[in-house]
């Protein structure tokens, strides 16, 4: 009778196990990222606590997180980021640990948006790795933490900044028992997101195999009225350490640059994905066998059976396509449901530290750009104390001169510049001011 008792639980203990642990996604942003951290070195907490940057005459320094855990355990991982690079000269990267009966050591899993560090750092240790963009253990972990290290070539480039971590983690049982019948009964409702198609071998033919991933997210940002250059998009979406276009956080990012909030996340049913449409977000899904080897296209919505349509680049008609429900369902679910999940961002949220309405600088000038965001004038207010030769230029966010506001030598006093930029697309602009030995760079949002 012990025995049978004793086998019984084995055996209902057994079938506990060989059940997967749910998805879980933690996300820290703005004020939560401010909460979460642990120590600062060489960096700062913007005026309004929803971001850090690099703290002024600094040229390198980084931030620790707090470690987290997880209710359930997992062993895969899917971490993103939102922050601001302003130039190749600047930039950032992210890095993780994880504890099983003691700390791994610090694993890069990725950076923003050049790789100015002599070394690129570890990507693997005993109990598992970072394979490109996505986190692969050998065992179930509960346990983790965010360092970020921001550095830039030289004191007078501009700082940048961070404002969001997310991770996804799941346990790679729930992919492997994908059930397709029920997600081809799965019908959501009719949508439908419009936006430009773009053909990603028509972008450019040298890269066009290449370039699904930012080419996708390129679309996702002409659903939101934002204009955007494709070809320039993927350029900036290259990583030259892996000499690949397509790293998943890596997208998400650039995408950040341009206002918008997103993560690498996943979906396990065609109806989670609806619910991300009929509430204003974007969904680009990473695809696998049977349609492609591997491949992304945007999610356009739901016809009125429920059929998934996509916007995919790699058909010149590709236009709210509509494939075999089950095939799709088996590239998309089969591979794990991964996916960019992106909304528009509130552009007074996320604005640079720089970038309030009202900047002290020093207490010999003071800066203002108002109204910001703006279309298709704004106002740059400069206030000095010291007459100096000074100069105001705008660049785009590759580095390269829009416009050159102002260049003369100036008087103690208030100064008002417009800038009128409607003959430029929307998007995000730097405002470089150099007064005398002072120098400082601000953002500004223009919303077409």
């Amino acid at each position: 009778m012990i025995k049978k008792i004793i086998l019984f639980i084995f055996l209902i203990s057994g079938a506990a196990i060989s059940q997967p642990y749910p998805d879980q996604f933690y996300t820290y942003e703005k004020e939560k990222l401010i909460q979460q951290l642990e120590s600062l070195n060489g960096i700062e907490i913007s005026e309004d606590g929803k971001q850090i940057f690099l703290s002024e005459n600094i040229d390198n320094g980084f931030a620790t997180f707090k470690p987290d855990s997880s209710e359930y355990p997992f062993n895969r991982g899917l971490p993103s980021w939102n922050g601001h690079a302003p130039n190749d000269k600047s930039s950032f990267r992210v890095m993780m640990r994880f504890n099983n009966s003691g700390w791994s050591p610090w694993l890069t899993v990725g950076y923003w948006k050049e790789n100015i560090w002599t070394s690129y750092g570890s990507t693997s240790y005993s109990g598992g790795k970072i394979d490109y963009d996505y986190v692969v253990l050998n065992s179930f972990f509960t346990k983790w933490q965010f360092k970020v290290e921001m550095k830039r070539m030289n004191i007078n480039e501009p700082a940048p900044s961070l404002h969001k971590l997310s991770f996804f983690v799941s346990d790679q049982r729930t992919t492997e028992n994908v059930n397709i019948s029920s997600l081809v009964n799965d019908n959501p409702p009719q949508i439908f997101i419009d936006t430009k198609h773009y053909y990603q071998y028509g972008i450019d033919p040298g890269i066009g195999g290449d370039i699904c991933s930012p080419t996708s997210v390129s679309m996702v940002l002409q659903s939101y009225n934002i204009n955007v250059d494709p070809l320039k998009f993927a350029q900036d979406n290259y990583d030259p350490y892996w000499e690949i276009f397509g790293m998943w956080p890596r997208v998400v990012q650039n995408a950040a640059e341009y206002n918008l909030s997103g993560a690498v996340t996943r979906y396990r049913c065609w109806s989670e994905a609806y619910d991300v449409l009929a509430n204003g977000g974007r969904v680009v899904m990473s695809v696998g066998p049977p349609l492609y080897s591997g491949h992304l296209m945007m999610l356009a919505g739901f016809d009125e059976s429920g059929n998934p349509l996509v916007h995919d680049p790699a058909k010149t008609n590709g236009y709210g396509y509509k494939f075999n429900k089950k095939s799709l369902s088996e590239s998309w679910f089969n591979k794990g449901g991964i996916a960019y999940t992106f909304f528009l961002e509130d552009s007074a949220s996320i604005v640079s530290v720089d970038n309030s309405e009202l900047i002290q600088l020093s207490d010999n000038y003071n800066l203002s750009v108002y109204p910001n965001p703006f279309n298709p004038q704004t106002n740059i207010t400069f206030e000095t104390k010291v007459r100096n030769q000074t100069e105001i230029i705008v660049y785009d966010l590759i580095g390269r001169e829009v416009e050159k506001i102002f260049k003369d030598i100036i008087e103690p006093g208030s100064y008002i510049f417009n800038w009128n930029a409607s003959n430029l697309p929307s998007g995000m602009y730097l405002i470089r001011v150099i007064s005398g030995n002072y120098s400082n760079t601000i953002k500004a949002f223009l919303v077409k």
